[in-house]
């Protein structure tokens, strides 16, 4: 089979490979589509922080089930399905209370072991969801693990209907956060440096935009009446959480979805003052974040705006990773098919 191999830092290659077989608890994936995110960008252009080379990057992927391992009875051959790619032991302190992101030992698919950047993947079947009958296509099933990030995000913040929230960087994340937050019920104010992105946003459930830069936050969130709740800052930027924290109001909770490069000042005693709730955000719990990914994701009719491109594996650097490393990417999402020998257009209809 074919599979993207990360070697090392700049150093990824599309290579033949055994096909794997599935182990006790396994089943064996035939990948449809494989999404590419800022971690694999970062893994493959800046330094090695996940990955443990060699080894076949992806975590965002879906298809077929083709083979099962032993003691896998819950799952068929033939089944759509999705995958949550992180793997946790079930026994801890944090699995035994439902937290399995936090898992003491996680590892990840496509950066510990073997992921979807190829044409065969073996997985647990404990983080594989049977979606056959969700009527959804394989490429838009293929956004269903960052918007289970995006779930989860939103989850953790208590966000609910009636409430505002402001969310800063409608990049990928950003923009499945912006569904996921909109979908419980509450006003949202997206803020970015592209109107674009914007334009997107509000189509996706948002109901106020902001260009950055046109006017400072804290006025904005004033003439609109907001009195906002919840802050997702998702550009990882200095202005921008500077920007949330000139507009909090006491009481209010702040996301820090995007990770701040640096060490940013944190000034602890005002924080403690205005009674702030932070709360940290990572991955997904599988059994709590993916089913709402899915149904999400039935709730439009296309994913065009999200991710119009599929590449085959060939283009995955230049057409992939590189655009995320130079922020010169053209789509929010782009999908990898393992199968293509050339670009298509991706379909999003159901069946």
């Amino acid at each position: 089979m074919r599979a993207a191999v990360l070697h090392d830092v700049g150093d990824l290659r599309v290579e033949e490979r055994q096909i794997p077989e599935p182990g006790p608890g396994e089943v064996r994936i035939r990948v449809a589509v494989c999404g590419v995110c800022g971690s694999d960008a970062t893994e493959f252009g800046r330094g090695l922080v996940l990955a443990a080379p060699p080894v076949t990057l992806g975590h965002e992927f879906t298809g077929t089930v083709d083979a099962l391992g032993p003691g896998v009875d819950d799952l068929r051959v033939g089944d759509t399905v999705v995958c949550g790619a992180g793997i946790s032991c079930g026994t801890c302190k944090p699995c035994r209370s439902g937290r399995t992101n936090l898992c003491r030992s996680y590892t990840t698919l496509g950066f510990h072991h073997d992921g979807g950047l190829a044409q065969y993947v073996v997985a647990p079947a404990a983080i594989v969801l049977d979606v056959s009958d969700s009527g959804l296509s394989d490429d838009t099933l293929g956004l269903a693990q960052p918007m289970a990030i995006a779930v989860h995000a939103v989850r953790r913040s208590g966000l609910t209907a009636g409430q505002d929230a402001v969310i800063i960087g409608i990049g990928g994340i950003g923009a499945f956060i912006t569904v996921a937050a909109a979908a419980t019920g509450a006003r949202v104010l997206v803020v970015d440096l592209n109107q674009s992105r914007l334009d997107l946003a509000l189509t996706l459930g948002a109901s106020e935009a902001l260009l950055s830069g046109s006017m400072p936050l804290a006025e904005k969130v004033a003439e609109l009446g907001f009195d906002v709740d919840v802050f997702f800052e998702v550009s990882g930027s200095a202005p921008g959480l500077a920007s949330v924290l000139e507009t909090a109001r006491p009481g209010s909770t702040i996301v820090p979805v995007g990770i701040q490069r640096g060490e940013p000042a944190l000034p602890l005693g005002s924080w403690t003052l205005r009674e702030y709730t932070i709360i940290g955000t990572v991955a997904h719990v599988f059994r709590d974040d993916f089913p709402e990914a899915v149904r999400l994701l039935g709730t439009r009719e296309d994913w065009s705006d999200i991710a119009r491109r599929v590449v085959p594996l060939d283009g995955l650097v230049d057409d992939g990773l590189r655009p995320l490393l130079e922020g010169g990417g053209t789509q929010i999402k782009t999908l990898i098919d393992p199968w293509a020998t050339s670009p298509r257009a991706a379909q999003h209809a159901r069946s």
